[in-house]
């Protein structure tokens, strides 16, 4: 459906207001299905990407910093979202052993059987894009990494 129909607006002062609205309306529908995917298991999309980046690490911890510098949703707060998952049994906390005021982040043995049950979702996740052919998705991702220069 065209965007002008999703927010029933008719008019835009250019192309580029257009694009910047149906981006923006884009992320939100897309966020929104993850939303209803990664819920049903109890975690959020931002929790989900952070125990990826742990999966990548593993066995090697994380740090605070270098989750926020990897997450895809750089406003979230890492530490808060790390203490959710910790709280879950997701992953562990430990203070860094070479610097006392740095936190080593793990993954767990039940944050990996997790993502492995969640691995089985990545149909699901590319069929909300399945309106694009993969050509098509290729286009569109040379084009937004252009725009973002």
């Amino acid at each position: 459906m065209k965007i002008e129909e999703e927010i029933h607006q008719l008019k835009f002062r250019n192309e580029y207001h257009k694009l910047a609205v149906n981006i923006i309306y884009t992320h939100g529908w897309l966020m929104g299905q993850e939303t209803k995917l990664f819920g049903k298991n109890g975690i959020t999309a931002n929790q989900f990407n952070i125990l990826r980046i742990l999966r990548g690490q593993h066995p090697n911890p994380a740090t605070i910093n270098l989750l926020k510098e990897r997450m895809l949703d750089k406003m979230s707060d890492a530490s808060r979202l790390v203490e959710r998952l910790r709280v879950k049994g997701l992953v562990k906390r430990e203070y860094s052993k070479t610097d006392r005021r740095s936190v080593d982040v793990t993954i767990t043995d039940k944050g990996m059987k997790l993502l492995s049950e969640l691995d089985k979702l990545d149909e699901a996740l590319d069929s909300l894009l399945a309106n694009l052919s993969p050509k098509e998705a290729e286009k569109m991702n040379s084009l937004l990494d252009k725009l973002r220069g």
